[in-house]
């Protein structure tokens, strides 16, 4: 594992990712203009969810992926209420808060799914290549359960955005894109990869090492002005629920007999907490909660830590208990 990590810690993506965070910090001018960090954002989706896609039709459906989408939504379902018992307990947050960032923890972040999928390849680990899917289909049902826990006694939502929050939550870009790209994926199969492999293929990693920069810049701002909004407790539940996530992740891909690979991505997709979807949902169903809140744990405390530690230690594990170590 000491291994694994020295080399995650050194690699391009990560050392991107510490430029920009230390930029940030510096107080540096440096920046990537926006439309070039939605254009790389657009360019890795599209990337990871069409090379899914052609995985899938290489090696074909079968029962494994209907269940690994049934425990990516349990998992996502079932994660909220068990960060929302933690922050009560941990924090000072008031609930509607709690509900707020338990649903960031529910839900995946796309980049570390991303990060993760490259750690893997990089080592020559395999994985099911339907982890795309359960992915995007795990987006969702955190929200929902956020929602309920507010409406169960946490506060109240906004009752007349519903339908503007269903409509963020079910046709977000991000999902659209990814099980778009996935489709297309499987509908062409190697035959459409080797059309544009010169695209898909080699210039992934250098793009990710840019769009990395840019998250660090913007993790470095937010840890800048999250600075008094968070206590103690709530910073450090940042950290502990990565591992508590990445645990009930571990859980299901062992119970579902995966690759090694596929059980470390089911705990990168545990460990991991959104911070594009979710927080464009949280926008419209509760825009009293700071955003800086949620973001700061999400995007400056708990995706760096995922970054550096979290994927060699969950690659680490997997491959031990999943037969692959």
């Amino acid at each position: 594992m000491l291994e694994l990590a020295a080399a995650n810690l050194l690699s391009p993506i990560v050392l991107s990712f510490v430029l920009g965070l230390g930029a940030a910090l510096a107080r540096s001018d440096l920046s990537i203009p926006e439309a070039a960090a939605k254009a790389m954002s657009l360019y890795l989706l599209f990337a990871i969810g069409f090379k899914g896609g052609v995985s899938v039709a290489d090696h074909g459906v079968d029962g494994t992926l209907a269940l690994a989408l049934i425990g990516g939504i349990i998992l996502s379902a079932g994660l909220p209420l068990i960060a929302f018992a933690l922050l009560r307990i941990v924090s000072g947050l008031s609930p509607t808060e709690a509900a707020a960032v338990a649903a960031h923890y529910g839900s995946i972040s796309i980049v570390t799914f991303v990060a993760g999928t490259a750690v893997l390849e990089g080592r020559g680990i395999p994985s099911e290549g339907y982890m795309v899917a359960v992915a995007a289909a795990m987006e969702a049902p955190a929200i929902l359960t956020a929602l309920w826990l507010v409406a169960r006694g946490a506060g109240e939502t906004r009752s007349q955005g519903r339908g503007e929050l269903m409509h963020e939550v079910l046709l977000n870009g991000s999902i659209v894109l990814l099980i778009g790209a996935f489709v297309i994926g499987w509908i062409t199969g190697p035959a459409g990869l080797s059309e544009i492999d010169s695209f898909i293929v080699a210039p992934f990693k250098g793009v990710l090492c840019l769009f990395l920069l840019d998250m660090g810049i913007v993790a470095g701002r937010g840890m800048r002005a999250g600075r008094g909004v968070l206590d103690r407790g709530a910073l450090a539940f940042g950290l502990f629920m990565p591992l508590v996530g990445a645990a009930a992740g571990l859980a299901v891909g062992l119970a579902l007999g995966m690759m090694p690979g596929g059980v470390a991505l089911f705990m990168v997709l545990g460990a991991s907490a959104s911070y594009i979807a979710v927080p464009a949902a949280m926008r419209v169903a509760l825009p009293q909660v700071n955003p800086a809140v949620y973001l700061t744990l999400s995007l400056a405390v708990t995706f760096p830590f995922n970054l550096t530690l979290g994927l060699p230690l969950y690659v680490t594990i997997a491959s031990a208990l999943a037969g692959g170590g």
